[in-house]
């Protein structure tokens, strides 16, 4: 992911030196482990040795890498330079207990988990905080009255709280399914070249996964299995689903011909290079771009899943960029969202013009009921409805100021309603009594 796109603390768990350290460690520990064990050569004393003398530089790795064309051997022999520097001349070299029994499977794929668990970490972070100000935003919102769209097109009265409310329910939901991809991904694999242990007792892998926090995998065939990265992959393509949803209402919403909300327009921003008095939603369209890529990259961890036989390298590529691409895309289209919707400008004189705007259309359900409660069928009474309905729409459609929904259904013979029945159907509050449950169970939600 380019840096244009690339918030810090994300970058730098997807960085080499990230990558090499999670590396380092994990043989630290593969030592250490052997040591306590104490079934190979390698004595406490040469563990705490390679400890505090192992190093790397990533210029060095790939200067190696340039020749033996194999990351990980790259990576050892760089690491050994460092550990046998100052090892007296004649000496046994204590680098030799480093990967000992060890496949690079074994570094790289553990190593992955962890970053994942990592990155993971702050994307469920993000996605919590846009949670908690969806919540808020929903009760600041609660008895603020708006058109609810359906197709588009205005259907009944609503109220804006209940826009944030949904919003922060989708974000519970992307949380518990990144917390849910987190624990099948926080495993790790040390079990040598087909997953039989032939060379590598399980006390290492064990020991390893338990100090990184990671599960032990039951069994793996040198390589962890992709399902796992694919869950992950899924979870982050459905919280930018989500996030792209929300987006794209709010891009809806600060149309000129609705305006009832916009993104935030800081003090010195421009709009356009060519016309000064536009105010684009930049924001939320980028986020909404961005949200496609990493909905197309759950495809290529689909594909990663199968692998020749016990295991193959054709999903190492492909995941270096897309998962990659995915968490530092995913993790800056959050923090754009966050800020949108903490500071979303909202306009609730727009919402009440727009509320007429069909002049009382939307209260076209309300009648129907109404009319049947008189007695006639349903069918009989969509047809009262629809009539006066179209007319209205028709003088709607060409801005004629002709008479209201309530005034042709007033001088229709067949609309047998009296003015007091016609007062509450066209109060916009009689379709909301019933509103404050969702804000009940909104009020139980936790983040």
């Amino acid at each position: 992911m380019i840096a244009r796109y690339t918030r810090p603390a994300m970058g730098k768990i997807w960085s080499d030196e990230n990558k090499f350290s999670i590396w380092k460690e994990i043989e630290l520990l593969a030592c250490e482990a052997q040591a306590q064990l104490g079934e190979t050569g390698i004595t406490k004393e040469e563990a705490a040795w390679i400890r505090s003398h192992a190093d790397f530089t990533v210029d060095r790795i790939n200067e190696i890498e340039a020749v033996t064309n194999h990351d990980v051997i790259a990576f050892l022999t760089c690491m050994a330079e460092y550990i046998d520097r100052d090892v007296p001349d004649g000496d046994k070299k204590p680098s030799r207990w480093v990967h000992y029994g060890m496949t690079s499977s074994d570094l790289g794929d553990t190593a992955l988990s962890y970053q994942i668990s990592q990155a993971l970490d702050i994307i469920i972070d993000d996605v919590k905080q846009i949670g908690k100000i969806c919540k808020r935003r929903a009760f600041e919102f609660q008895n603020t009255l708006c058109v609810g769209r359906t197709h588009g097109i205005h259907a009944e009265p609503m109220t804006f709280g209940m826009k944030f409310g949904s919003w922060a329910w989708a974000m519970k939901r992307a949380a518990v399914r990144l917390q849910q991809a987190r624990e099948v991904a926080a495993t790790g694999a040390i079990s040598g070249a087909v997953g039989t242990y032939s060379s590598i007792d399980p006390f290492i892998e064990q020991y390893v996964c338990k100090q990184l926090g990671l599960k032990p995998d039951p069994l793996s065939t040198q390589v962890l299995a992709r399902d796992r990265h694919a869950q992950v992959a899924t979870a982050l393509g459905c919280c930018a689903a989500s996030l792209e949803s929300i987006a794209m209402q709010v891009r809806l919403l600060q149309e000129t011909d609705c305006i009832e909300a916009e993104e935030p327009f800081k003090k010195g921003q421009k709009g356009s290079s060519a016309m000064p008095h536009k105010r684009n939603p930049i924001t939320v369209e980028r986020v909404c771009g961005l949200s496609r890529v990493i909905k197309a990259n759950t495809q290529v961890a689909y594909d990663d899943v199968a692998l020749w036989f016990e295991r193959d390298i054709s999903h190492s590529s492909a995941e270096r960029t897309a998962l990659t691409d995915s968490f530092i895309a995913l993790d800056y289209i959050c923090d754009k969202m966050r800020w949108i919707l903490d500071g979303l400008q909202t306009y609730p004189e727009a919402m009440k013009a727009n509320l007429g705007k069909t002049r009382g259309l939307i209260f076209s359900s309300k009648v129907l009921l109404a009319l049947v409660n008189t007695g006639i069928t349903r069918e009989d009474a969509y047809v009262i409805v629809q009539r006066n309905a179209m007319d209205t729409w028709h003088d709607v459609q060409q801005a004629k100021q002709g008479p209201t929904f309530r005034e042709r259904l007033e001088s229709d013979p067949e609309c047998t309603l009296d003015a007091t029945t016609l007062d509450t159907i066209f109060d916009p509050w009689d379709f909301l009594t019933r509103k404050d449950i969702v804000f009940d169970r909104l009020q139980e939600l936790s983040f």
